[in-house]
């Protein structure tokens, strides 16, 4: 259903006009009040900002005061820092109350992708500190590190379509719009489309199109290039006295909205469209959370596996964070405003123990999800899952184009023999590094390892002579006269070696450490 409740452009132009005269921007407001404050505000602290504004004249320090930190300000306060849009505009654009507290949280936000940088504002409603306990279920989240991670993770080539799943505050369809001619971003929540809206509007993007209706309802029968979903993925007990957050739960009993978000990508992408999401999965069955820890891949991540395969999907799945039971529940019951110690808090957590219980979950993963429609159905399917915990590389303008490229790097080696791979030239990527350590007076190294600068950061247990390939990898020589050479330097069978090295090798591809050239 296509969400028609318009927001009143000639005063969201108003808006817009005095937020810029007055420079409110991120730059401004950190050199007004400086890093720390930013770290603080960041954690949801608004003292160390207030304490640094107060006093300040600076337009751009009253807005800050009025619309990100909720202080109340006087009918001459929003004359002055509102001359275009006035308090009676900023009333009837629900931005501020009769008594000149603001009702939303419009903020600045900096972005860089491929495009180059980007400044706009952001329509949410107030946060947990400047509500003053727990939240309202309606709650639509702004821009925070969920939002900042998936942003990163979603490509910048340019395609003709995106759908953005559960678009919320509407960040994700500003990304989407700097690189798709046309966007559909959806909702179930009223409220949100409302606020994306407002958001779309404060930064003049007329691409994209707000729909309302429960994950692809709204989209019935329509195929897109590109996917991006931060769905409401919390695994919520559904029992009453739990409250349900629209911005978080879905309405799913445990990770069966992730599931529906796979399976259904399979009929909204065009053939070689991909979906980015972020998700949870359960880690269910006998075994404790810390056995589940230790485990590279358990079956958490092979359900994840089984849902897109099922789908017809190619998978690329990464999981970045797994926690317990009891951690899961204390990170979410607390997102909710509720306190550690409190007899609300001892029930809400007995609560999502119970349904864990229930299910015989050991541990919650969190991570990325890489899908595909596979353009040709001869071609070898991707099906990859893997645990990194690490610190990610450098990448100023995130993953998302640089996992694409990996994507074709496989399209491009994954149809080739081990003869056919031999005969190909590689060079190494530019961003990755060797290091190697020695004891004191050997003439050896005792180990070896490959580095990756940017992308996943990936470090690569390397022996002589997989260091030696990959060291002679410089885009001219094929890989099987690399690993003959090698074979009669270290005196191996050549058979052997290129057994060994030939698997290394198409890992070190799909990784981007090497990189196919024609």
């Amino acid at each position: 259903m296509v969400f028609d409740r318009a927001v009143d452009a000639a005063l969201a132009d108003r808006l817009r006009s005095d937020l810029l005269a007055a420079r409110y921007t991120v730059d401004r407001l950190r050199q007004l009040w400086g890093d720390e404050a930013d770290a603080a505000l960041a954690r949801g602290d608004r003292v160390p900002a207030q304490r640094a504004l107060h006093g300040s004249s600076d337009p751009a320090a009253l807005l800050a005061r009025l619309l990100l930190l909720a202080e109340p300000a006087d009918e001459a306060t929003l004359a002055r820092v509102l001359p275009t849009l006035g308090s009676a505009g900023a009333r009837s654009l629900g931005l501020v109350d009769g008594a000149g507290r603001a009702t939303l949280d419009v903020r600045p936000v900096a972005a860089l992708d491929a495009a180059g940088p980007v400044d706009w504002l952001i329509a949410s409603d107030l946060g947990e500190s400047a509500v003053g306990g727990p939240l309202p279920p309606e709650h639509v989240l702004g821009v925070g590190g969920a939002s900042v991670t998936l942003s990163g993770l979603i490509p910048t080539s340019p395609v003709e379509a995106v759908l953005d799943l559960g678009t919320g505050c509407g960040i994700q369809a500003l990304h989407a719009a700097r690189h798709a001619r046309r966007v559909v971003a959806t909702d179930s929540s009223p409220r949100a489309l409302q606020l994306a809206a407002l958001t779309l509007a404060l930064n003049g993007v007329t691409t994209v199109e707000l729909r309302q209706g429960d994950l692809y309802a709204p989209v019935a029968g329509e195929r897109f290039d590109r996917i991006v979903s931060n769905p409401p993925f919390v695994i919520t007990p559904r029992v009453e006295g739990v409250p349900i957050y629209e911005y978080r739960d879905g309405g799913r009993i445990g990770d069966a909205l992730v599931e529906e978000v796979i399976r259904g990508a399979a009929e909204h992408l065009v053939p070689g469209g991909t979906a980015h999401l972020l998700a949870n999965w359960e880690y269910r069955g006998d075994g404790s959370a810390s056995a589940a820890r230790e485990r590279p891949a358990g079956d958490g991540l092979a359900r994840v596996r089984r849902w897109a395969d099922e789908a017809g999907l190619e998978a690329w799945v990464i999981e970045r964070e797994r926690q317990s039971p009891a951690e899961y529940a204390a990170t979410w019951i607390r997102d909710g405003g509720t306190r550690v110690g409190t007899p609300a808090y001892e029930e809400l957590a007995a609560a999502w123990l119970d349904d864990f219980a229930a299910r015989g979950v050991s541990a919650v993963g969190f991570g990325y999800v890489l899908l595909r429609r596979p353009l040709d159905p001869m071609r070898p399917r991707l099906l990859r899952t893997e645990v990194l915990g690490s610190p990610l590389g450098a990448a100023p303008t995130g993953l998302g184009d640089q996992l694409l490229a990996c994507l074709a790097a496989h399209d491009r080696i994954a149809s080739l023999d081990d003869e056919q791979l031999a005969g190909r030239c590689l060079a190494v990527a530019p961003d990755v590094t060797e290091e190697r350590h020695y004891w004191p007076g050997a003439e050896g190294p005792t180990v070896i390892r490959l580095r990756q600068g940017g992308g996943l950061a990936r470090t690569i247990e390397a022996d002589a002579a997989l260091a030696g390939l990959v060291g002679a990898c410089d885009g001219d020589l094929a890989v099987g006269a690399i690993a003959s050479a090698l074979a009669d330097l270290l005196e191996v069978d050549e058979g052997a070696l290129r057994g060994q090295l030939l698997p290394q090798v198409r890992e070190l591809v799909l990784c981007g450490l090497l990189l196919p050239v024609d």
